[in-house]
């Protein structure tokens, strides 16, 4: 399983507009953070974990030719708003794409975006076949599934587990319960805002204790803000087992 990161970056992305924190005026590519997004690419098939604003410069960027599916975390629109560009995909492969999501999510696009939902047919729109899914296991062509429920203040979002493999942004505290879906891994990737407290987002150090907690034999920050600091200062911070995550970076797992 091949795991790439297409975003590691908060909502508004870093460089953020108009500041000149040390952060945003890095000349360090890692520095340089797009809305934070995963691709997975197991058993033959590329399956994408949210589409913020820069999903069309991410595909771009790793020259992604198919997309299988795309599974949403939740509705917030650095997490779905480039939703749009997937009709690239419709129409290189004459079909649709298949989006994977909750109900509530599922409500939420058709707010944003209706021409797609339209019984008139607008051409050129994207072209999607909505799966709802629950908090219990889903398959994707015999690719087994796991949603790990956590709340984002007080929003119900997913994070997901890939075989060996869990994905979890955007979260500000998860259940004992679900905590048990995300021990034994061997990489896990955790939300990690900022250094102060946040309503919505885990700090570097209550993402640092859970990760304590799950003892995963990896893992790697994300969806960090221009407030955390330079890349290769926090870097030395960070235990051996315990990464920040970057545009571009990819990740083989066995087994």
């Amino acid at each position: 399983m091949k795991i790439t990161v297409l975003g590691s970056g908060t909502s508004q992305g870093v460089p953020v507009i108009a500041c000149d924190c040390e952060v945003c005026i890095s000349e360090n590519p890692k520095d340089a953070r797009l809305r934070s997004s995963v691709m997975i690419e197991e058993d033959g098939q590329t399956f994408v974990i949210d589409t913020g604003p820069d999903f069309r410069q991410q595909m771009l960027r790793e020259k992604v030719e198919k997309v299988d599916a795309i599974i949403y975390t939740h509705e917030h629109k650095d997490h779905v708003a480039g939703m749009d560009d997937v009709r690239a995909y419709n129409y290189k492969w004459k079909k649709d794409v298949e989006i994977y999501c909750t109900q509530r999510v599922n409500e939420a696009l058709h707010r944003e975006f209706p021409y797609v939902f339209s019984d008139y047919r607008y051409p050129g729109a994207p072209s999607v076949n909505m799966n709802i899914i629950e908090n219990k296991e889903f398959e994707i062509n015999g690719v087994k599934i796991l949603p790990i429920e956590a709340m984002h203040y007080k929003l119900p979002i997913f994070g997901f587990r890939i075989k060996n493999f869990v994905y979890l942004t955007d979260v500000s505290s998860i259940s004992e319960k679900e905590k048990e879906k995300m021990k034994n891994t061997d990489l896990l990737i955790l939300d990690a805002l900022r250094r102060k407290p946040h309503i919505s987002h885990l700090t570097l150090e209550q993402a640092l204790e859970l990760i304590n907690e799950l003892k995963p034999k990896r893992a790697l920050l994300t969806h960090i803000s221009h407030y955390m600091g330079k890349y290769d200062d926090l870097l030395k911070e960070l235990p051996s087992n315990i990464d920040l995550s970057y545009d571009g970076q990819t990740i083989i797992l066995n087994g």
